[in-house]
């Protein structure tokens, strides 16, 4: 299925290269660098934080889409249940060596997206970045997958750090104004 609404792109306010973690001769990182690797990172570290106040990361899948990281979970899944009660989190992804590639560390808050024909457009969204492990069917507002179902979340960046490994390191923020809601988008907060 194919979304034939555009959306403007969403442009950080501010990029800044934050001069005391990074080397003399950096220089900050467009955000054009950004989403280049949010759009082909296929492994994400997301990061809640459990009712007690402990920290929750595990891994998973996401797919940049409308300015925006889309991820899926089970209802029952810790993140989805840390999520319920404090829709803040972030987003990791990047390279595990030390001397090479771009991290990103994406701050926002999750909402849930309850809208079938958006879970459409996302649906295909995966099964063409993922192929057709993460061929999901839609209903009821939620993926199906054989017998199982998964809520689906949208994350708006409000901060985004970026790390260049490698001479030179550096170390870039963006930072974006309030998130908007697209009228396309049936979204509602995990906590309401």
């Amino acid at each position: 299925m194919t979304d034939t609404k555009h959306t403007p792109a969403r442009e950080p306010v501010r990029t800044e290269l934050c001069t005391d973690f990074s080397e003399a001769e950096a220089v900050a990182a467009p955000w054009s660098r950004a989403v280049e690797i949010l759009r082909s990172a296929e492994l994400f570290w997301i990061s809640t934080v459990r009712s007690d106040g402990r920290p929750h990361v595990t891994p998973l899948p996401a797919v940049w889409r409308d300015d925006r990281l889309h991820f899926c979970t089970g209802p029952g899944e810790q993140k989805a249940v840390n999520l319920g009660r404090n829709p803040h989190l972030v987003l990791t992804t990047g390279s595990n060596r030390w001397n090479e590639g771009f991290d990103l560390v994406v701050e926002g808050e999750a909402r849930r997206i309850t809208d079938d024909d958006r879970l459409k457009v996302l649906a295909g969204a995966w099964l063409e970045k993922y192929g057709s492990e993460w061929d999901f069917e839609v209903a009821d507002g939620h993926f199906g997958h054989g017998p199982g179902k998964a809520v689906v979340f949208e994350v708006a960046p409000v901060k985004v750090l970026g790390f260049g490994k490698g001479s030179p390191f550096s170390q870039t923020r963006w930072t974006f104004g309030v998130p908007d809601v697209h009228p396309a988008h049936s979204v509602h907060l995990v906590h309401e």
